[in-house]
């Protein structure tokens, strides 16, 4: 017999995508550049089935109006098949409104290297809180589609997306301790180099990350949130974000969560640091090197 809790989830999620309007408007892509033997008809329709899963689906107990859903891109790109089993990546993004203005700032720009699921042409894709093998994509989904709402929330609110954060800390748990779920990902060691979904939400529920996030409300809701009335005080308030950012790099080094920082806006801080005070340019400059050595080169941009 079906578990209870298992049963009255499911019902739920299949109430929920026929009542609600979901919180994302979600675009989403299937890439096959490797593709060999299965009929691409089946990666279309996965395309369709995802799309409609997280769309649909109702993640929240809040109402979003149309115009209020977060915008996101979840891009899969298939890197080996056999049989119903594939191998791929998938890129995650998303972008949040800036008040007062046309612009939309990115909150997360990440690529997840290590995920394998089962899938069959016309297959749902629901998701099960102790997802066995085959329904790992779904929880991937799930997971991800958490941090985003917590990520967005956080932005609003001081601490505002606790609850979300917390259930994408479950859906870990909970693959971690399934005894039929082996998938990559959901273990501290899974990879290595401490970089996966584990890796993620103990960096964003860690105490040593908390004043992270909290710099995260500075920058977006005290910060770019400013521009369109008093640049100057947004500018004053993203630059005491990044000293925080700065302070969890250095309790915390080499956190998957400020690499993640540095991927979603080292663009936006090199274009809006290209104008602005010597000794501001030069700190921002240092901050962002440190925590992102790699993409030395375009922060010295900002000095430029």
């Amino acid at each position: 017999m079906m578990n209870r809790t298992i049963f009255t989830l499911l019902l739920f999620l299949t109430l929920a995508r026929v009542n609600a309007q979901g919180e994302l408007n979600c675009t989403v892509r299937i890439n096959t550049p490797q593709l060999q033997s299965t009929d691409r008809r089946v990666f279309d329709q996965l395309e369709v089935t995802m799309r409609e899963f997280l769309n649909s689906t109702k993640w929240t107990n809040d109402v979003f109006e149309l115009d209020e859903r977060i915008k996101c891109n979840f891009i899969l790109t298939i890197k080996s098949e056999q049989g119903n089993t594939f191998e791929a990546e998938l890129a995650v993004q998303a972008v949040r409104p800036v008040y007062g203005s046309g612009y939309e700032t990115p909150m997360l720009s990440h690529l997840d290297k290590d995920i394998t699921f089962q899938y069959d042409q016309n297959q749902p894709i629901v998701f099960q809180p102790d997802a066995p093998d085959n329904q790992n994509l779904p929880a991937v989904l799930a997971f991800y589609v958490y941090v985003i709402l917590g990520m967005d929330y956080d932005s609003y609110a001081l601490y505002g997306g606790d609850q979300h954060l917390v259930t994408a800390q479950q859906i870990v748990t909970n693959l971690q301790n399934s005894s039929t779920n082996k998938s990559a990902g959901w273990r501290p060691s899974d990879g290595g180099k401490n970089r996966n979904r584990y890796w993620i939400i103990e960096n964003l529920l860690n105490p040593r990350v908390r004043p992270y996030r909290a710099a995260m409300y500075t920058y977006h809701r005290k910060g770019l949130d400013m521009f369109s009335s008093d640049m100057e005080t947004g500018k004053q308030a993203i630059m005491l974000a990044l000293e925080e950012v700065d302070k969890v790099n250095t309790a915390y080094f080499n956190s998957m969560i400020t690499q993640m920082f540095a991927n979603a806006k080292k663009d936006e801080l090199v274009e809006m640091w290209k104008i602005g005070g010597k000794q501001q340019k030069d700190r921002v400059q240092q901050i962002m090197t440190k925590i992102d050595p790699a993409n030395t080169q375009r922060y010295r941009e900002i000095g430029s």
